[in-house]
């Protein structure tokens, strides 16, 4: 990168994925040094040989920092961010999960709109996210929040739901960036100014929402979002489908307490009208899961409103994991007793 140009660094977040790893920083290794500074891998305390595979690269660029312990792609997220800008003061950072990476010109078409000046009054660009084989990735969709457009307001009232809000197919076609209030954290560009603005993501969230609450407080304070078609990234992932039971179970109690905190942040005063229905809705799905799992189930529910509603995001992921205990059938033992 030439002295004076526009410093980018990648943040990558991964947790036991090597061969998933292993292509996103080839990929982003291929991007040219005068696009790429550096490229930072958050290993959160990976045990299938992570660690001496990252220490065995020989890439200048790459900088690692192995935690302690799994702090989950929110505690991930957050101590990258923090380490960037603390090492490397870049002008911007992108950030994805260790399954998603770059397409080999993404980088590259990020920077022409720098250069061109495109991006002077922007804090986040979010890339168009499609799987491996070309479809649009469900859970990266950019979203507009609909209590602050009238118009998606009436559409999702109509019966519109999830579509309603989120950019449509057709988004992914058009040649120019449009405006969004949120995104996810797979090749999401984020601006200096924009961590002046919404500091770094709430690390004890530890997965699940966590870009999407980081990103609409960003639009709500003030900071410009824009959803970029152009630029695309790859996430060889499944999207969690309507209805899908949520493995391990454990996840039940961060999946529905991060998306009332968000619903929270994004309804404002409608959120406590629109609670009941989720009261009564979400413990039901508890017959979509085995009989046995049934209990652990409705104590994840429960705790999970709780935690919500009181904004109480102190449950300790050990905490989290006994809850999610299942009793072993009568007259027999737990593991371990």
């Amino acid at each position: 990168m030439t002295q004076g140009s526009p410093k980018l660094v990648a943040i990558v977040v991964t947790y036991n994925r090597l061969p998933q790893l292993q292509r996103s920083v080839a990929a982003l290794a291929a991007s040219a040094p005068t696009v790429l500074h550096k490229i930072i891998v958050i290993d959160n305390a990976s045990t299938d040989g992570t660690d001496a595979w990252l220490h065995s690269l020989d890439e200048p660029r790459l900088h690692v920092e192995r935690l302690a312990q799994n702090l989950g792609g929110a505690g991930g997220f957050a101590h990258g961010m923090r380490r960037a800008r603390a090492l490397f003061d870049p002008d911007w950072i992108v950030v994805m999960d260790d399954d998603a990476r770059p397409e080999p010109d993404a980088l590259a078409a990020f920077r022409a709109m720098v250069d061109r000046g495109e991006l002077a009054a922007v804090e986040g660009v979010a890339a168009a996210v499609r799987h491996p084989d070309g479809v649009i990735c469900r859970m990266n969709r950019p979203t507009v929040n609909p209590f602050w457009h009238a118009g998606v307001f009436l559409r999702t009232l109509a019966g519109g739901g999830r579509a309603a809000f989120h950019l449509g197919d057709a988004a992914f076609g058009q040649p120019h960036p449009m405006p969004i209030d949120g995104a996810s954290f797979v090749g999401l560009f984020l601006s200096r100014k924009a961590l002046d603005r919404a500091g770094y993501p709430d690390a004890s969230l530890f997965l699940y929402a966590e870009d999407a609450i980081y990103t609409l407080t960003l639009s709500r304070r003030g900071g410009r979002l824009i959803f970029a078609p152009a630029i695309r990234f790859e996430h060889d992932t499944t999207s969690l489908a309507a209805g899908e039971v949520v493995r391990p179970l454990w996840k039940v109690y961060y999946y529905h307490r991060n998306r009332l905190l968000l619903y929270r942040l994004a309804a404002g005063p409608a959120f406590w009208l629109l609670l009941p229905l989720w009261l009564f809705s979400w413990p039901r799905l508890a017959r979509h899961y085995p009989v046995d799992e049934r209990p652990a189930f409705r104590r994840l529910i429960r705790r999970a409103f709780r935690d919500a509603i009181l904004r109480d995001t102190s449950l300790s992921h050990a905490d989290v994991t006994q809850l999610a205990t299942v009793a072993p059938p009568r007259g027999q033992t737990a593991p371990g007793q």
